[in-house]
């Protein structure tokens, strides 16, 4: 994953272009990152940040999530920990980690900037679709379905032949009914729209996966198409 930004989607509405069109946009809450470690070619054979975000309560972390994110550790003759000094804004409930050209461009402690992306910019947005629980193969994978008569009984949805006499097993990959939803998505090739940073929201045009208040994160689109 490229460095992206970390946002909260809130809801969708319509924006209006100077020409008087309404395009529906999603909006999302981008919230602070603070660099907490930084990984080299050196140290970990590949070029990465891993950032932290949603301030938390010390107590609410383990022992060693307290020392990975600590600015300073400060011990007693006995090695004991007596204090832990964090960088400004933590401790941090989340970490994530984003593959960078060069990661001596950044500092721990650092918040990171979003000026890398920008108006009219084309970005892809990752998330996590909504679960619909067990679906049916029309639901799932939009089968037909059969005929509503002429001699169709009681099997108007039904999917798939469990299997053939010849082979008898199902093949793996056969599509038909189960578990739909709740995977890792990403929509591509969306554009930014508008950019409020009073607000901390971006308007991206179209849909993007997962309900409202969902993790999204937006990098810039490795494919354009155009």
């Amino acid at each position: 994953m490229n460095l992206g930004i970390v946002t909260y989607k809130r809801g969708m509405t319509t924006i209006l272009t100077e020409e008087g069109h309404s395009i529906p946009v999603t909006l999302v809450e981008y919230v602070p990152m603070t660099v907490v470690q930084i990984k080299t070619e050196a140290t970990d054979k590949y070029s990465a940040i891993q950032v932290g975000y949603n301030p938390t309560r010390d107590h609410r972390l383990t022992r060693a999530e307290k020392v990975h994110q600590a600015k300073t550790v400060k011990r007693d003759k006995d090695g004991k920990i007596k204090d832990i000094i964090y960088h400004e804004g933590g401790p941090f409930h989340n970490l994530k980690e984003f593959r960078v050209d060069s990661a001596m461009d950044f500092e721990i402690g650092q918040v990171v900037s979003i000026d890398f992306i920008s108006e009219g910019q084309i970005v892809d947005a990752i998330g996590t679709t909504k679960g619909k629980g067990f679906a049916g193969g029309m639901k799932r994978h939009h089968f037909r379905g059969q005929s509503s008569s002429h001699g169709v009984s009681k099997t108007h949805r039904k999917p798939m032949s469990g299997g053939a006499t010849d082979a008898a097993r199902t093949f793996k990959g056969k599509r038909g009914p189960g578990h739909m939803g709740n995977v890792r998505y990403t929509q591509k090739n969306l554009k930014v729209v508008k950019i409020d940073t009073d607000l901390n929201l971006f308007a991206i045009q179209g849909s993007v996966p997962g309900p409202n208040g969902g993790e999204i994160v937006i990098t810039p689109a490795k494919r354009t198409g155009h």
